[in-house]
């Protein structure tokens, strides 16, 4: 673990800091009620805090581990690989603008409130996709390693299935997450358009 956090501070810094602020939630009712994202507050100016604080709490222990076991196999590799405040950067802003979409969609909803750290932790999903597509993954309960790029895609259809069900889990964020790490990490990177297409040519 010490080895983690010298090699990659920043990932690790998060990695720990949502799991306990979950586990703490988990518990606290009071904080899912001051950190969940209430779109209907943000479009007026208020509550403007929970674009950030809705990724640091989540739904129940599946939410949780299904995005911190994403983001474990993919945020160390990609903080020594992009430098690590430019993976700062990255996981924020895309936490913070793959809600975008949620605030305009239910401004007008009062009751609506959503949470968890899906849009930024999407973002680094796709940021590693385009240095790595095809790394391999071993998913459970696929009984075969995946290359890192099938498994972007699944991430995003079961996203968009997901998205359909009634849940406070910002599902929505999935898509915007990966379009805005894709973005930040070509401003950041643009030498890798070129590389990640010629890994997938390369396949061809």
């Amino acid at each position: 673990m010490e080895q983690f956090i010298t090699d990659t501070p920043v990932a690790s810094v998060i990695f720990i800091f949502t799991i306990i602020t979950s586990l703490y939630a988990f518990y606290n009712p009071e904080v899912y009620g001051k950190f969940m994202l209430h779109p209907y507050s943000v479009s007026r100016g208020e509550r403007v805090y929970s674009i950030i604080t809705s990724g640091l709490i989540h739904k129940d222990w599946g939410h949780l581990f299904f995005n911190m076991l994403s983001y474990f196999f993919f945020a160390f590799t990609l903080e020594k690989t992009i430098g690590h405040w430019q993976f700062a950067v990255l996981y924020m802003a895309s936490l913070a603008l793959s809600d975008l979409s949620t605030i305009l969609k239910h401004k007008d909803h009062f009751w609506y409130n959503s949470l968890g750290a899906s849009g930024a932790v999407s973002a680094v999903v796709f940021s590693y996709i385009l240095f790595s597509p095809f790394s391999k993954l071993l998913i459970f309960p696929l009984p075969i390693p995946i290359p890192a790029v099938l498994f972007g895609v699944l991430y995003l259809f079961y996203s968009a299935y997901a998205s359909k069900q009634s849940s406070n889990i910002n599902h929505d964020a999935h898509f915007y997450g990966a379009i805005s790490g894709v973005i930040i990490t070509i401003i950041f990177h643009p030498q890798v358009v070129g590389y990640f297409l010629g890994q997938i040519t390369g396949r061809l």
